[in-house]
């Protein structure tokens, strides 16, 4: 039987609480621009500890990972503003936070306390939960792991129903896209909204759902029954209503996997896979994006495919050919992610973790996804190496960031 909503212990909102506590807390990190990176993290992390112990109130609560589970925002100064644009905030941000910001790394979900303490120590991002596990969607889990962070956390679970879900040993399971393709879109938008009040009860604001790629293949095939049809119409209306049911809820829609994975010739989880050319791309694969991407906010994931006429060779997350499309033919103002860069080998096959995150940031993503804490730190490294040297502008990573926290809810414009 289903867990219903009304069981799971509630979250702090991603738009309330969280915004706030980062609106009150985004003043202390000003005050530590100028600590170079590596030590910055460890100093933030001390700084915020006393400030939390000296402010602390008797209403606090502690939680069973050693986190508060109730704090009240600290209070603006008279005169301050109660909300800044996502620009003044960035600017406001240590350059290793800043960078942080732009990575969405996969955590064990069996071991919430691990994850806690590495988002306390890194200030990544956003975190990706896979497996099969569920402890860390129970309970206070996620939003003990939410206190530790010093800006708020985009936390991501695939759930598209079908062979691909994450809550369906607590909430039951979903159809499938193509199965939700044959349906009314009112009832597509239904299904949506209720599996997005689940996700949101549990702590998670992002779902990477749904697909819109062309339902060519058989339903086994990589991309098959995961499509909601075929033609491009049915996919507009069906995904659209499904992305439109997320976001009645609260949850981000993540539009998926761009420019097009369902017509290519292959599994990118096994090798990198060749499309259509980008002309043919054009008449069907790219008309859901072009026509999705208004509709409300959401992101878009960048697929690991090769475009000839577009990328030529080169998966299109690490190709800035493919971001320019998406951004400047397309128009596209919101969160570009890739997709797992570590374990899907179109990409491993030719590229270690630190180079792979390094050229997809640098090409145009504003968020480099892997599904392990592998090398963190040498990443990390390398971002800031990257910056010095001009190879990564600053600029392109405070225009990333300020998309990101708009997306997270934290600010605007």
């Amino acid at each position: 039987m289903a867990t219903t909503p009304s069981t799971v212990a509630e979250p702090v909102s991603r738009h309330s609480a969280l915004s706030t506590g980062f609106l009150a807390r985004h003043r202390y990190s000003s005050r530590l621009r100028a600590v170079a990176y590596p030590g910055t993290a460890v100093f933030i992390a001390v700084f915020l500890a006393v400030v939390m112990v000296t402010h602390r109130s008797p209403a606090d609560s502690t939680d069973p990972l050693g986190g508060a589970t109730s704090r009240e925002p600290a209070p603006s100064a008279a005169g301050e503003p109660d909300a800044n644009t996502c620009a003044a905030l960035v600017a406001e941000m240590p350059l290793p936070d800043r960078l942080a910001q732009r990575l969405m790394i996969g955590v064990d979900p069996g071991a919430p306390a691990a994850a806690r303490a590495l988002e306390r120590d890194t200030h990544v991002g956003g975190l990706f939960i896979g497996g099969n596990a569920t402890q860390i969607l129970q309970g206070s889990a996620l939003t003990v792991i939410q206190s530790a962070a010093l800006y708020p956390i985009a936390v991501a679970v695939d759930d598209e129903g079908g062979r691909v879900q994450r809550i369906d040993t607590l909430h039951g399971s979903m159809p499938s896209a193509r199965q939700m393709g044959t349906m009314p879109p009112g009832e597509v938008r239904r299904i949506g909204a209720q599996r997005g009040r689940e996700l949101k009860a549990r702590g998670v604001t992002v779902d990477f759902a749904p697909v819109l790629d062309l339902g060519a293949h058989p339903g086994n095939a990589v991309i098959g029954d995961r499509a909601f049809s075929a033609d491009p119409a049915v996919v507009v209306a069906h995904a659209g209503a499904f992305a439109a049911g997320l976001r009645d809820a609260g949850i981000t829609p993540v539009f998926k996997h761009f420019p097009g994975h369902g017509r290519a010739n292959g599994d990118s989880h096994r090798k990198l896979v060749t499309t259509p050319p980008l002309a043919s791309l054009r008449v069907m694969d790219l008309p859901p994006y072009e026509q999705l991407l208004t509709e409300g906010p959401s992101v878009v994931m960048v697929g690991h495919l090769n475009v000839p006429g577009l990328t030529n060779g080169v998966p299109a997350t690490l190709s800035p050919p493919a971001y320019r499309l998406l951004r400047d033919e397309i128009g596209f103002t919101g969160v570009t992610i890739t997709d797992d860069l570590g374990g899907m080998r179109a990409v491993s096959d030719r590229y270690g973790i630190v180079d792979a995150v390094t050229t997809a940031l640098e090409s145009g993503a504003d968020i480099a996804l892997w599904t392990s804490a592998e090398k963190l730190d040498d990443v990390l490294a390398r971002l800031m190496t990257e910056t010095e040297a001009n190879r990564l502008p600053v600029a392109d990573t405070d225009a990333s960031v300020a998309r990101i926290l708009e997306m997270k809810g934290v600010c605007r414009g």
